[in-house]
């Protein structure tokens, strides 16, 4: 399950199509990105201004 403090990094090894999701929200190099291993979903909703919950939803579709 994503969660706020899940990793980008782990949210991508979680579910392949994760990569998808964060592009739709227009978030782009997250599996090349150095931040990839330390910034939390919760910290990259908060830099895109992407509403948490809608991200958080998303991403758990995947996995439903």
């Amino acid at each position: 399950m994503f969660e706020p403090r899940t990793v980008v990094a782990e949210a991508l090894a979680l579910h392949p199509k994760a990569r998808w999701v964060f592009a739709a929200y227009h978030v782009g190099g997250c599996s090349g990105c150095d931040r990839s291993s330390e910034e939390t979903l919760e910290q990259l909703a908060d830099g895109y201004r992407i509403p948490l919950d809608e991200l958080l939803k998303d991403l758990n579709s995947l996995i439903s």
